[in-house]
């Protein structure tokens, strides 16, 4: 019998790359899609600051417990009949909310939704372990990619939609994609029943034992990334939330202050296909780490002190910080073992890391309000640079969250990673 060759054993998870690369394009037309709408939708609905502050609020909130929630429905269920559930709940959430007629059914079925698009954000570290052990950097520099795209793909078409139909039709366009994402899964399930896959797998690729218990709660890695994403995702959530209001407010005209949120979110799109590719080559991940967060710094100061001069610079360098997130999903794998570690590791580390970011777009305007001023609400985001530098420290050693809180982790050569 022939080898199988590694382009027959690519060809055979063709579903599985591309269902997992249409789920990450997929995974934030919901929480992007509806701001740039919110001038027609409020009207019609009865938005009033408190519900579209709520709204904001939904989505961090709703990933941080579906983060929690999912490792233990993939521990039932298995990874491919989460992602199923995850993408059918997200395609019903957007179809049904673009029928309702009020705030309140709107707000109920934005939770269901973002509920699908939580479970995806755990599910998918996991699925690139299980399918792509031989080629976690290749596969995981492609679905953050995506995700970069789908991210400044849904707030550059929502309003044209809107424009050619109305913003119900916007809306449940975005539904279309979500489901698309069950073509390929139902492809790969096909090809799995035939030629059954473990369900866990080590980083080399070979078969590991049946999952064990692992208490995240009490492993050093999963808090070190729970506490490195919260300080990372607050700083992007505050950024998302609060840089076009800022800059309308210090004189910048309302169309160029949302061409430079357009500009920070594109720029996801570049770090997110180095990041997977540089960073696994690293003995000290925390290099890259610095070197983003230096990015961090530059742009935080120079919007504080310049907001209006070198306006563009200033969005570079704080759109190129967003480096650090791609580095903290990559981490999701680089620090785990099997495909069970990387889905609690997953799980955990979102679930806090954006409960932790989801109240500081909120504290960022309520202590504008209070001082009357920005001074106060920009040291909040240094803060969450150390909260950040913090995690990273934890998660810089070679320790994995199937190590026990005693151990250091093994001495072993670096995994291949692609």
């Amino acid at each position: 019998m022939q080898p199988i060759t590694q382009r027959q054993k690519m060809a055979g998870r063709i579903g599985a790359l591309l269902g997992i690369l249409l789920m990450a394009l997929s995974l934030r037309a919901a929480v992007v899609s509806v701001p740039p709408l919110l001038g027609s939708i409020g009207p019609e609905l009865g938005f009033d600051s408190f519900s579209t502050g709520l709204l904001a609020m939904l989505a961090p909130v709703v990933f941080a417990v579906f983060g929690l929630l999912t490792p233990r429905l993939i521990r039932w269920w298995g990874l491919e009949k989460v992602l199923i559930t995850a993408v059918l709940l997200a395609v019903a959430g957007q179809l049904l909310r673009s029928l309702m007629g009020d705030v309140t059914g709107f707000l109920l079925l934005s939770v269901i939704t973002l509920a699908g698009y939580g479970m995806g954000n755990v599910v998918l570290p996991p699925l690139v372990k299980k399918y792509f052990p031989d080629r976690l950097a290749m596969v995981t520099s492609g679905y953050v990619t995506m995700l970069a795209v789908g991210t400044w793909m849904s707030p550059q078409f929502s309003v044209p939609l809107a424009n050619a139909t109305n913003w119900r039709a916007s809306i449940a366009a975005w539904a279309l994609l979500s489901a698309v994402v069950l073509v390929p899964w139902i492809i790969q399930l096909l090809k799995d029943r035939k030629n059954p896959r473990p369900e866990m797998v080590l980083a080399n690729g070979a078969t590991a034992v049946p999952p064990t218990k692992i208490n995240p709660w009490r492993s050093p890695v999963a808090w070190g990334l729970a506490i490195f994403l919260a300080g990372n995702s607050a700083q992007t959530y505050v950024y998302f939330t609060w840089l076009p209001p800022y800059l309308s407010s210090q004189g910048l005209d309302t169309m160029t202050a949302g061409s430079m949120l357009a500009l920070f979110a594109i720029l996801g799109l570049p770090v997110s296909l180095l990041v997977p590719l540089w960073v696994p080559r690293l003995r000290n991940p925390i290099i890259a780490v610095l070197i983003f967060t230096s990015f961090w710094i530059a742009g935080h100061l120079g919007m504080y002190l310049s907001p209006t001069q070198g306006t563009a610079i200033w969005v570079v360098f704080a759109g190129l910080g967003q480096g650090t997130f791609a580095i903290a999903l990559l981490m999701m794998n680089l620090r785990s073992r099997t495909t069970h570690g990387s889905g609690v590791l997953a799980g955990f580390s979102q679930g806090l890391g954006y409960a932790g970011a989801a109240i500081v777009p909120m504290l960022f305007g309520m202590v504008k309000d209070a001082t009357g001023g920005w001074s106060a609400s920009f040291a909040m985001l240094g803060i969450c640079l150390a909260v950040m530098l913090t995690g990273a420290v934890m998660i810089n050693g070679p320790r994995k969250i199937e190590d026990g809180p005693g151990e250091k982790g093994i001495a072993r050569p670096l995994e291949r990673v692609g």
